[in-house]
């Protein structure tokens, strides 16, 4: 089934640029209906105003006050979202942290810096080709 370009996602970032940079990556790729959240908090709250939900979420890890795996935690433990792919984006590359986002149940985990062909490869593991 091929991967529709207009689902809704939900991009998660703490720094502006960042979620600029994300979105205009998304773009690139031909993903149009981005839903951004500027902390795991703010997530959680416009998750529930997104219709239909996202079909996506990709969040850094460090943010204040709920951080990227505390908002993985918390969207893999309710039954209306534990299903929703999600990419943790974090700047660390330690092997501690890339097996704490596998055992909370990350989708994928991207290294920053990144470009669009790094995306397109996470997002084509966690979505399919497209």
């Amino acid at each position: 089934m091929p991967v529709d370009m207009k689902m809704p996602i939900l991009i998660v970032d703490d720094y502006s640029t960042m979620l600029r940079i994300i979105r205009n990556l998304l773009n690139q790729l031909g993903f149009d209906n981005i839903h951004e959240a500027s902390n795991g908090q703010d997530a959680l709250e416009k998750i529930k105003s997104i219709h239909p939900a996202p079909k996506l979420i990709i969040s850094d890890w460090n943010m204040e006050p709920i951080c990227g795996l505390d908002l993985l935690k918390t969207i893999r433990a309710n039954d209306n979202y534990k299903n929703i792919p999600f990419i943790m984006v974090t700047a660390e590359s330690k092997a501690e942290n890339v097996m704490a986002a596998k055992q909370a149940g990350a989708s994928n985990y991207i290294v920053k810096p990144f470009n669009a062909a790094t995306l397109k490869q996470k997002l084509n593991s966690v979505l399919g080709e497209f």
